[in-house]
C-alpha cells in the first residue's frame, strides 16, 4: 500500500470525526452558548449542506492547482474552520467555523478518491479508494467516541482543538508523502462539466443519494429507536453507534475488495440486502440483541456501496473525473438531508420511531432499481456499439 493513502485516510479521519462528533456534544455547546438544541442542531445541518455546496465549488476554483497542492490548501481550510469553532465566542461565529471546515469535506473526498486511484494499478482502484475511506470509517468506531468522551470531560472547545491539530498532521502528511500531480494536460472546466452529459454519471449520483440516504433514514433516528423502542439505556446509545461504524469498517473493506472484481454484481448485493435489512429492522428494533445485530448489518452493507459508486462514478466521467467525484460526495450529503426530513416526516405523522426504517428500506430499493436499470442501458450500448461496427463497409478499390 503507498504511504501517501495512509496520508489521504489520516485526513479522511479528522474529518470523519468532526463531522460527527457534534451530535455527541450538542447538549454541552447548547448549554455553552444559553440556546435550545434544536438550535444547536443548525451546526449539524449547516455542516451537511456546506458540504453539498463546496464539493462542486471548490473544485471549479481549484481547477487549475495541482491536486496535491489543493489537497494540502483544502487540509488548512479545514485546520482554519476547527480552529474557529474551538475558539467561537457565540453560536453564529460557531456555525461559521463548521461551515469553513465543510466546505473542505467534499473536494478533499472527491478529488481524494481521484489521487488514491491513481496511486494503484487499475485493477486495485476500488481498493485504494476504500483504503482512504477507511480513515472515515476508523472515526466512527475510535474518534467521535473518543471526541465525545474528551468533550464532556475537558471541555468541547478542546475536542475541536485536537481535531484541528489531526488536520495539520494530515496537511504535513499529505506534503510529504503524496506525489506531485498535476492535472492532466488540457484539463478544462468544461470537460470536467461535459462528464454530467454521460447519463451512467447521473444515475451514479442518484444511486448514492438513495442509497446512502436508506442507511441515514434509520441512523438519524438510532437514540429514540433504541431507547423507546428496543429498551436499552440513553448511555447505551454511543456504544451502538460504535457497533454501526465498526460495521460501516467491515463494509468499506468489503466494497472496495469484491467492487475491483464486479462491481455490478457488487452494488446488487449490498443495495438489496440493506433494503432488506431496514424492513427487518422495523421488527428487529423491538429486541436489544437483534437490534443490535441489525445496526452492524446496516453499516456494512450501506458503506459497502461507498467504494463501488465511487469508483462507478470515476470510470463513467472518463478523462475528467474530479468534478464528478467531488460532486458525488456531495450527493452522500444529500442523500443523509432528503433521508433524515423523510424519516422526520412519518414519525411526526405519528407511525412510530421505527417507521424511518420502511422509507430507509424504499430508498435502498429504489437504489437498487437505478442500479439494474443502470446496468441494462450499458448492455444495450455496448451491443449498439457492436452491432454498428459489425455492419460497417470497407470499401474496396479496383
Amino acid at each position: 500500500m503507498p504511504l501517501a493513502l495512509l496520508a489521504l485516510a489520516v485526513g479522511a479521519f479528522g474529518i470523519g470525526t468532526t463531522e460527527f462528533v457534534i451530535m455527541g456534544l450538542l447538549p454541552e455547546i447548547a448549554a455553552d452558548y444559553g440556546v435550545s438544541i434544536p438550535a444547536a442542531g443548525l451546526l449539524v445541518t449547516g455542516y451537511a449542506l456546506g458540504v453539498v455546496v463546496g464539493a462542486p465549488l471548490l473544485t471549479v476554483f481549484g481547477a487549475k492547482v495541482s491536486r496535491k497542492r489543493m489537497l494540502m490548501l483544502l487540509m488548512g481550510l479545514f485546520v482554519l474552520g476547527n480552529l474557529l469553532s474551538a475558539l467561537a465566542p457565540n453560536l453564529g461565529v460557531m456555525l461559521t467555523g463548521r461551515v469553513v471546515a465543510s466546505l473542505a469535506h467534499g473536494s478533499f473526498f472527491g478529488i481524494g478518491s481521484v489521487v488514491a486511484a491513481e496511486l494503484v494499478a487499475p485493477e486495485k482502484k476500488a481498493g485504494a479508494i476504500a483504503t482512504m475511506f477507511t480513515g472515515l470509517t476508523v472515526a466512527n468506531i475510535v474518534g467521535v467516541p473518543l471526541g465525545t468522551f474528551i468533550g464532556q470531560a475537558l471541555g468541547w472547545r478542546t475536542t475541536f482543538a485536537i481535531v484541528a491539530a489531526l488536520g495539520v498532521v494530515g496537511l504535513l502528511g499529505i506534503a510529504k508523502l503524496v506525489p506531485a500531480m498535476p492535472r492532466p494536460k488540457g484539463a478544462r472546466l468544461r470537460g470536467e462539466l461535459k462528464a454530467f452529459r454521460n447519463p451512467q454519471v447521473l444515475l451514479a449520483m442518484a444511486m448514492t443519494v438513495l442509497g446512502f440516504g436508506g442507511v441515514f433514514a434509520a441512523i438519524t433516528y438510532i437514540a429514540p429507536m433504541m431507547t423507546h423502542v428496543a429498551g436499552y439505556a440513553d448511555g447505551s446509545v454511543t456504544w451502538l453507534l460504535v457497533l454501526f461504524g465498526i460495521g460501516m469498517f467491515l463494509g468499506n473493506l468489503l466494497g472496495g475488495r469484491f467492487a475491483d472484481r464486479a462491481l455490478m454484481p457488487m452494488l446488487y448485493v449490498a443495495l438489496g440486502g440493506l433494503a432488506v435489512v431496514l424492513a427487518l429492522f422495523t421488527v428487529t428494533a423491538h429486541n436489544k440483541i437483534l437490534a443490535a445485530i441489525t445496526i452492524l448489518l446496516v453499516g456494512a452493507l450501506g458503506f459497502a456501496t461507498v467504494p463501488p459508486l465511487q469508483k462507478r462514478v470515476l470510470d463513467q466521467a472518463h478523462g475528467a473525473p474530479t468534478l464528478a467525484s467531488a460532486v458525488n460526495i456531495g450527493a452522500f450529503n444529500l442523500g443523509n438531508a432528503l433521508a433524515a426530513w423523510l424519516g422526520g416526516l412519518v414519525i411526526a405523522a405519528g407511525l412510530g420511531y421505527t417507521a424511518p426504517n420502511w422509507v430507509g428500506a424504499a430508498l435502498a430499493a429504489a437504489a437498487l432499481g437505478l442500479a439494474l436499470w443502470s446496468a441494462a442501458l450499458e448492455r444495450r450500448t455496448l451491443t449498439a456499439d457492436a452491432t454498428t461496427i459489425g455492419d460497417t463497409r470497407i470499401p474496396v478499390h479496383h
